[in-house]
């Protein structure tokens, strides 16, 4: 998490209100390159002796996230707790499911790095936990294990999970793909609490039974109230107001994970799925999502 200035990235650090100049290999440059934001306009400046320009400006100082990092490997749980640090996040380890859960109960956090394997509780079990607490329902989850297979990612992705890695990996992609995550979840609480956001304006939406107000952002079916996740509801939502138009799964990714950075083109089945288990008579037959084979999906009540 920097901002690139000239040959340099500015790079918030442990500390409240400074950062350092780093190069692009990641070492700091001196301890005279400190910054500390401007309170008054929150832009970061960076003063380099030996440069030619005498400021840089770096925009915005990034947000600090707290994240929580489970796996029984101590040696990767170092790894990746360093590679987060570096970002400016603070970073918390568990060894074991159990741990994890109670740590989850007792703290909040704004993201999840979680192995499959764990002794006690594994993370299938732990994801669906979370998924099923209000507190935790939407809190973002990267799977990061051994198991590469596509059932197991399938199996991941459909307790909840919003990404998935597989050992060994590249530290820098990891920090990408925690990176992409926040902001998603950023924008998503921002729609949340900006009543003119896009996807939580105009009249409600009827999709057959399926009743979507985004004003809200809740879907009922049949009068019951349909809990979905705010990926579920933006998917619904995107389909239902263009009903019988098929889109690809490049498009649905386009139009619905935009601010995702690695997602699969299979997430959009998966997402489709449990969209289907949730206001489909019988999701082995949908009614309301179907699929043009070959093409796409598409939204209908005819």
């Amino acid at each position: 998490m920097g901002f690139k200035s000239q040959q340099f990235i500015i790079a918030y650090m442990a500390g409240e209100n400074e950062c350092y100049a780093i190069n692009p290999a990641g070492h700091l440059i001196d301890n005279e390159n400190r910054a500390v934001m401007d309170d008054k306009s929150g832009v970061c400046r960076v003063r380099h002796a030996k440069s030619i320009f005498s400021y840089y400006t770096c925009g915005q100082m990034p947000v600090r996230k707290r994240i929580l990092i489970v796996d029984d490997e101590p040696d990767l749980l170092e790894l990746v707790s360093y590679t987060l640090r570096k970002e400016g996040h603070e970073t918390v380890t568990a060894l074991e499911g159990i741990g994890a859960l109670e740590k989850l109960r007792r703290d909040p956090f704004d993201l999840l790095i979680l192995d499959l394997m764990l002794p006690g509780i594994g993370g299938i079990e732990i994801c669906r936990r979370l998924r099923d607490h209000p507190r935790t329902s939407s809190l973002p989850v990267i799977m990061l294990t051994a198991k590469g297979d596509v059932s197991d990612k399938v199996a991941g992705l459909n307790v909840g999970a919003d990404d998935y890695m597989t050992k060994p990996f590249s530290p820098r992609e990891l920090s990408a793909r925690v990176s992409a995550l926040l902001r998603r979840a950023d924008v998503s609480r921002a729609a949340d609490n900006n009543p003119e956001d896009e996807a939580s304006v105009g009249p409600p939406v009827s999709l057959g039974p399926v009743l979507i107000d985004p004003a809200t952002c809740r879907a009922a079916c049949g009068g019951e109230l349909v809990e979905l996740s705010a990926t579920e509801f933006k998917l619904l939502l995107y389909l239902a107001r263009r009903k019988g138009r098929v889109f690809s799964r490049d498009q649905l990714l386009d139009a619905v994970w935009s601010d995702e950075a690695f997602v699969e083109p299979r997430t959009v089945d998966v997402h489709i799925s449990r969209l289907r288990a949730k206001i489909e008579t019988d999701p082995a037959r949908p009614a309301l999502i179907r699929t043009r084979r070959g093409l796409g999906y598409f939204a209908t009540d005819e």
